[in-house]
């Protein structure tokens, strides 16, 4: 890991006033407003294939592209998350309940918080959900035995194989946690969204009903969804997977913890399409309300701040960063493992 710097706050305000006189941290209203209807309309064509295609095995077809236009979705959502379309709080959490909540099932009260917590402590140990939020997340073999069951052991131990495999699950596991999220919670905020949960929830199942066999129906489902797990896996894994772990309660400054447990991933604007612009984590990290079309733009300032501040810049193309991936989680499903994360990133 890097040496501490001792000032990280006073410079990351320079390089914030250069970002905000640039103006990258204005909305783009034209371009989100093209950005959210074409992918609404994109949302519309896959049903209507859907419909199209009626009782035929056909039918995958609109489930992989149905998969695929759930988690361009879910990019309007995290974006909306993040304040970066609409000035007004209340208007990005009205979208993101339209998309998250009645589009594609998924709790957008219960992300929130937790993707906020993700920002706030990223890659550090018992403050960053994503760390562990599942046995092939765990940071170490020396945590995984820790886990109270043997299926947790064993996914721990097989991390490595497992991962791809895992990911088709995903999806799963994000209902299964906004449910419990809403479960929990006895207010009229909760009972909005588990009504717009419920909504699209009645609306999917019928319109399968009525178009498809139960076969055909129960098939659509794991296709499509499958396709949303994998397309959400491989989108956010390369982003952190891999990178340093901080230990908890550290005293890392706010640039730095964002810095060196990021990692960008190059491809040019076809790799920043397919990844809702997470390709430019570093500077998401640092920036989380700047509009996604202007990451890109505030990369140039945000490397020369790293070369100022002796800070490492992870930028590996997308096969690399699943080789890294992969190479760390088969080291630390080894008992006794002594290879470090920062040593990973340099092989």
């Amino acid at each position: 890991m890097q040496d501490h710097i001792d000032t990280p706050e006073l410079s990351f305000s320079d390089l914030f006033d250069k970002v905000a006189s640039a103006g990258l941290l204005e909305r783009r209203t034209v371009y989100y407003s093209l950005k959210i209807g074409v992918t609404f309309l994109a949302y519309v064509a896959g049903w209507m294939a859907f419909a199209r295609v009626g009782n035929s095995w056909i039918t995958v077809l609109p489930a992989v592209f149905l998969g695929i236009v759930f988690t361009q979705l879910g990019f309007v959502g995290h974006d909306a998350g993040h304040q970066q379309i609409f000035r007004s709080r209340r208007a990005n959490r009205y979208l993101g309940l339209a998309v998250g909540n009645t589009l594609t099932g998924l709790c957008y009260g219960w992300w929130v918080p937790k993707h906020s917590a993700h920002h706030a402590h990223p890659n550090e140990i018992g403050r960053d959900p994503d760390v562990a939020e599942y046995p092939t997340c765990a940071p170490s073999a020396t945590a995984a035995t820790t886990l109270s069951t043997r299926i947790g052991r064993f996914l721990a131990r097989w991390q490595a194989p497992l991962f791809a495999p895992m990911m088709l699950l995903r999806s799963v596991g994000l209902h299964v946690s906004g449910a419990r999220f809403l479960i929990r919670r006895h207010n009229r905020a909760a009972a909005g969204e588990t009504l717009l949960i419920a909504l699209h929830c009645a609306m999917y199942l019928m319109i399968l009903a009525l178009v498809l066999s139960p076969v055909k129906a129960l098939a659509f489902v794991l296709i499509q969804q499958a396709v949303f797990s994998l397309y959400l896996g491989v989108s956010f894994a390369p982003n952190h997977k891999g990178m340093p772990i901080i230990a908890r309660g550290s005293e890392l400054g706010f640039a730095e913890r964002q810095i060196i447990t990021a990692r960008n991933v190059t491809g040019g604007w076809v790799v920043t399409s397919l990844l809702g612009g997470l390709n430019y984590q570093i500077e998401h990290h640092l920036f989380p309300s700047m509009p996604r079309p202007n990451l890109k733009r505030a990369q140039s300032l945000v490397k020369e701040f790293c070369a100022t501040q002796q800070l490492s810049y992870c930028e590996t193309s997308f096969s690399e960063s699943f080789r890294r991936i992969l190479r760390y989680l088969e080291v630390t499903s080894k008992p006794n493992h002594t290879l470090t994360t920062s040593n990973l990133n340099t092989r």
